[in-house]
């Protein structure tokens, strides 16, 4: 798998020098076992788990920390779990999720998460899938029990103007 250099992880300060302790870079931490994770940086398995997953997403073409975070608050934690899912769907469990509807172009990021997971194609970015989300929604729309407020309607999106 292709290494990606600019991988941001939300660690905690003793997280960080136990990285640098075993010369562990952000890029490579998907070089390792969950299991020896745990150990090198002294947590427990589920929050080893959790870094490894946050670092793999991060190797899809212009995802960042905040999508991978995303993909984990639904329950996945590999690139493998997300083979053979459906971006549109991966889009309302998280809109029900958070509660709102989502920027659209967010699933688009799933369905090139789903496509990546499949091909591990470093060619494609999220934006290659808004045609097909456009399609997809013209023909399908969204399911009935969609949130009816957007993101930009929370509190804490409207104290930012």
């Amino acid at each position: 798998m292709k290494s990606k250099t600019n991988i941001k992880l939300d660690l905690s300060h003793n997280e960080q020098k136990r990285l640098r302790t075993n010369k562990i870079k952000y890029s490579r931490i998907t070089e390792y076992l969950v299991d020896d994770l745990s150990m090198l940086l002294n947590v427990p398995p589920t929050r080893a788990k959790e870094i490894y997953a946050l670092a793999e997403f991060q190797l899809i073409p212009s995802i960042g920390i905040k999508f991978a975070q995303d993909l984990i608050s639904l329950g996945y934690y590999s690139l493998d779990e997300l083979k053979e899912k459906d971006g549109a769907k991966l889009i309302e469990d998280l809109e029900l999720s958070a509660g709102t509807w989502i920027d659209p172009c967010v699933e688009d990021q799933c369905r090139l998460a789903v496509d990546y997971a499949n091909n591990r194609d470093n060619c494609k970015k999220w934006w290659d899938f808004t045609d097909e989300r456009k399609k997809y929604r013209l023909e399908n729309g969204y399911p009935a029990n969609r949130p009816q407020k957007a993101w930009f309607e929370l509190e804490k999106y409207r104290n930012k103007e």
